[in-house]
C-alpha cells in the first residue's frame, strides 16, 4: 500500500476505476480499513472491509442541466452508481500490489441494489461522503451496506451486491 498513500486523489483513483468523466464519480478516497491480509487469503476475510470514499458535486456536471432546470439535484441512478464504485474499492488492499494485472484480468461489476433509499436531495456544492462495508463474499459475489451523508447527514443508503469477474488469482 506504500504506493497509494491515503487519501487516495483522482490519479490513483483512475488507477483503479476503468470509468472516465462523465462517469467518474469519485473524487477521493479517504480510508480503507480491513481485516488483517493473512494467508491463505479467503473471501470470507474480506468481510468487514469499510471504505470512505468523496464525491465533491458541482453545478458543472453534466446532468445537473437537465435534472429539474431551475432546481439541480444530483440524481439518485447516480448517487447511487457512485456508491457502488466506493464500494468497489473494498479489493484495493487485495489487489493494489498489481493494478496493472487485476485490470487486465478483472472486472467488478455492479449485480444487484436492495433498499436503495435516496432520504434528502444532494445539491451542488454538497460533500457526498460514502460509508462502504463488505457484508458477505461468496466467490464472485460480494454484498455491501453503503451509505451516503452531507454534512453528518443520511442523504442515501443501499445494499449492493457486485460480480467480481476475474481469473487472477486473489483468494487462495
Amino acid at each position: 500500500m506504500n504506493d497509494f498513500p491515503f487519501p487516495l486523489k483522482i490519479a490513483q483513483i483512475e488507477k483503479f476505476l476503468p470509468h472516465r468523466a462523465p462517469f467518474l464519480l469519485i473524487d477521493k478516497v479517504l480510508e480503507i480499513s480491513h481485516p488483517p491480509i493473512g494467508r491463505p487469503m479467503k473471501p470470507s476475510s474480506v468481510i468487514g472491509t469499510r471504505v470512505l470514499a468523496q464525491k465533491n458535486v458541482t453545478f458543472n456536471e453534466p446532468h445537473m442541466a437537465g435534472h429539474f432546470p431551475g432546481y439541480p439535484i444530483m440524481p439518485g441512478v447516480l448517487i447511487t452508481e457512485a456508491m457502488a464504485q466506493a464500494a468497489s474499492f473494498s479489493i484495493f488492499p487485495y489487489v493494489c500490489h498489481d493494478l496493472n494485472e487485476f485490470h487486465r484480468w478483472s472486472r467488478f461489476i455492479l449485480a444487484g441494489t436492495d433498499r436503495v433509499k435516496y432520504r434528502q436531495p444532494v445539491e451542488p456544492g454538497d460533500v457526498l461522503l460514502f460509508d462502504a462495508v463488505v457484508t458477505k463474499c461468496r466467490g464472485r459475489i460480494w454484498a455491501f451496506d453503503v451509505v451516503g451523508t452531507v454534512n453528518g447527514k443520511k442523504v442515501a443508503e443501499a445494499k449492493l451486491l457486485a460480480n467480481l469477474e476475474t481469473t487472477m488469482r486473489i483468494f487462495e
